[in-house]
């Protein structure tokens, strides 16, 4: 049992309010996909995914693995494995999830394997190379493809998908609309092979905000159902997911003169004090937050981080705080404090929220 004093809480009503936002941006049918890879970036992709499980259409996830633990928490909704692995076929059809097919060798692999195991219209997806380079079928290889598909009664292909480079980039405006075109060709052609049709997607959230004309039968909400937007005013719209927050251990009096930390490398230039708190560089934080460049939250007022991020620690400056031993902390609590780490630490938001240790103790708030 994680009985860790530093928590990330999870707010599944930031996650609720987020989804709707993005629903009122798309069509009656369009369906959502909800990305939960990466522990659900950074908090707990099974309770996020058994929250919502009644609420989208699908998930994807990167590898098996991650689609097995939301199998395990009761999850029956479909889910897409973004980046299968041949040695994982066995894993992914016992636990009925269903591989993006991104190149040839997948395509014959998995086609072998479920000749052997004697499947039945399996769920299969295809995904294309539309300009992005780096995972993606050609679609010179279409007519090779849909021959050996149509080949065998083994496979149904779900979907159709590609993964925009730059949506969230107005000035790569001209390079997206060319692939989006690319890709309404290439699922134009899979579609002159088949019977059926199968379920269209390549929007991401930047995607449905910048180019709602192309939402085709699904879009793909992954860093927006965490509350950010591809720019301020849209993150402004959403609620942040999660926050971080943990508790001060110990404080010391600091006097003139004196250091704190490895290397010493805060000194105190008048007498002042100071907290530790439980977390550091091994449970995500950067070190480049160190030395004055990062803060915490307590009790409404930042608390500068000095010297340099510890591993386990860090040491915030409290000399202008009323606080105490066992009192409070927010690592982070909004959307403005996580793109300030990101911009210390010279990231992205993504990173901030998907580095976080599974050290750390996750709870889901209502």
């Amino acid at each position: 049992m994680n009985n860790h004093v530093t928590v990330l809480e999870i707010d599944v009503n930031a996650l609720e309010h987020n989804l709707h936002y993005f629903k009122k941006k798309l069509h009656e049918k369009t369906k959502i996909l909800a990305v939960v890879k990466a522990f659900g970036y950074g908090s707990d992709g099974a309770q996020v995914a058994y929250f919502l499980k009644d609420k989208v259409a699908y998930f994807a996830v990167a590898y098996a693995h991650e689609g097995t633990a939301i199998r395990k928490a009761k999850v029956r909704t479909p889910i897409l494995v973004l980046h299968p692995q041949i040695q994982n076929f066995n894993q992914i059809v016992r636990d009925q999830l269903e591989p993006s097919i991104y190149n040839l060798k997948t395509l014959t692999s998995f086609l072998a394997y479920a000749k052997k195991q004697e499947l039945l219209s399996y769920p299969i997806h295809l995904k294309f190379n539309t300009g992005l380079n780096r995972l993606g079928l050609s679609k010179a290889d279409i007519p090779l493809i849909m021959d050996a598909i149509n080949s065998s009664k083994h496979v149904k292909i779900e979907s159709i998908l590609s993964h925009l480079a730059a949506s969230e980039d107005t000035n790569e405006r001209v390079f997206t609309l060319n692939q989006l075109h690319n890709f309404k060709e290439t699922i134009k052609e899979v579609y002159d092979y088949l019977e059926y049709t199968p379920i269209a997607h390549t929007l991401n959230t930047s995607g449905v905000i910048n180019y709602p004309e192309a939402q085709f039968d699904m879009v793909r909400i992954g860093i927006g159902l965490y509350g950010f937007g591809n720019d301020k005013k849209e993150t402004s719209q959403l609620k942040n997911s999660h926050i971080l927050k943990s508790i001060i251990s110990q404080t010391h009096s600091v006097k003139k003169g004196e250091t704190v930390g490895y290397n010493r490398a805060f000194v105190a230039n008048k007498d002042t004090e100071i907290a530790t708190i439980p977390i550091g560089h091994a449970d995500g934080l950067s070190r480049k937050l160190g030395n004055g460049k990062g803060y915490v939250t307590i009790h409404g007022q930042r608390a500068p981080i000095i010297g340099n991020v510890c591993m386990d620690m860090i040491m915030v400056n409290i000399t202008d705080i009323n606080c105490k031993e066992g009192d409070g902390v927010f690592i982070f609590k909004t959307q403005e404090d996580i793109l300030n780490i990101s911009s210390v630490s010279e990231t992205i938001s993504y990173e901030v929220l998907t580095l976080i240790s599974q050290r750390i103790k996750r709870v889901l708030i209502h």
